[in-house]
């Protein structure tokens, strides 16, 4: 889990009024994850996901826009549970403009994160809620079982069926240097992928739950104790889908706090960076010095 926790403030962020409680997943109950945003695109339709930071952004991918200056054909909804049925608690909104981290090139190349700001504002609700942003050194542990959420395909190349409910999986974080080994298994110099700084994994090393097509852009979230919800990474990319030894990589928020702090100050953030072991020990052995000293 995410350690050394600090309250939220002001508009309660990472937490669902109305949460209980994709490949491999499972359809979520309505309102359970209330940050989750659709991204449509024109006559394409669901395109990618997306969360809600603030009342008027949202945090998907940057691959979701490949011409950020160009987003006239963008819908947004909110508040959405059904991807093709009725939706009584959606807004829509159509984007202002989108802001992508400068030098970002491809989901391999990292940076994959979108900053895109909404035409109308949304209002708060039990179904319209912001999610919990992790501040810059934040590290969630190897382990820590998390939820990715999307509209996304059920299977490689098999489309959600039906009203198409939001659907949720539960996945474990993957280190990154284990990440790193995965990949190697069977792969070329042609499908070689590095497991970045600003990326984090997570999913099963025998495969069986995943993101997948269509969840591009949609939270990876963590519990962040008190229950809420921390949005760990980003959906990005990944070679197939659940596939052996093929996790999903999400960017990893905490890597772009500084660009979200400066774009949208109202943003929730939540924690402090885990020290890591040598840092635990230099502090305890410093309060230790410093309790003799006092003797």
């Amino acid at each position: 889990m995410l350690t050394g926790l600090s309250k939220c403030v002001a508009q309660e962020c990472g937490r669902p009024p109305l949460g209980k409680r994709i490949v491999g997943g499972a359809e979520a109950s309505a309102g359970a994850w209330p940050w989750q945003v659709d991204i449509q695109l024109g006559a394409k339709g669901h395109v990618c996901g997306g969360s809600i930071i603030a009342k008027n952004w949202v945090l998907s991918a940057a691959h979701c826009f490949p011409n950020p200056s160009d987003v006239s054909s963008y819908r947004l909804y909110m508040g959405r549970h059904l991807l093709n049925g009725y939706n009584q608690f959606e807004m829509v909104s159509q984007v202002q403009r989108v802001v992508v981290p400068e030098g970002y090139s491809a989901p391999q190349e990292g940076r994959d994160v979108a900053l895109v700001q909404l035409r109308s504002p949304v209002t708060w609700s039990d179904r319209i809620q912001p999610v919990c942003l992790p501040y810059a050194g934040v590290q969630f542990n190897s382990g820590t079982l998390c939820y990715v959420t999307g509209w996304g395909h059920t299977q490689e190349g098999v489309s959600l069926a039906g009203v198409g409910a939001l659907q949720e999986v539960q996945v474990p974080i993957i280190n990154q240097s284990s990440c790193q080994s995965m990949y190697q298994i069977l792969s070329s110099d042609l499908v070689r992928v590095d497991i970045l700084s600003d990326m984090i994994c997570a999913g099963y090393t025998e495969g069986g739950k995943d993101s997948c097509q269509g969840d591009s852009g949609g939270p990876l979230v963590c519990p962040g104790g008190n229950g809420t919800w921390i949005q760990a990474g980003v959906v990005s990319f990944g070679l197939g889908c659940a596939q052996k030894n093929r996790p999903g990589i999400y960017s990893r928020v905490s890597s772009f706090a500084s660009l979200i702090r400066t774009t949208v100050p109202e943003a929730h953030f939540s924690g402090h960076a885990q020290r890591s072991e040598s840092q635990t020990l230099l502090v305890l052995g410093l309060s230790f010095a410093l309790v003799l000293l006092w003797r």
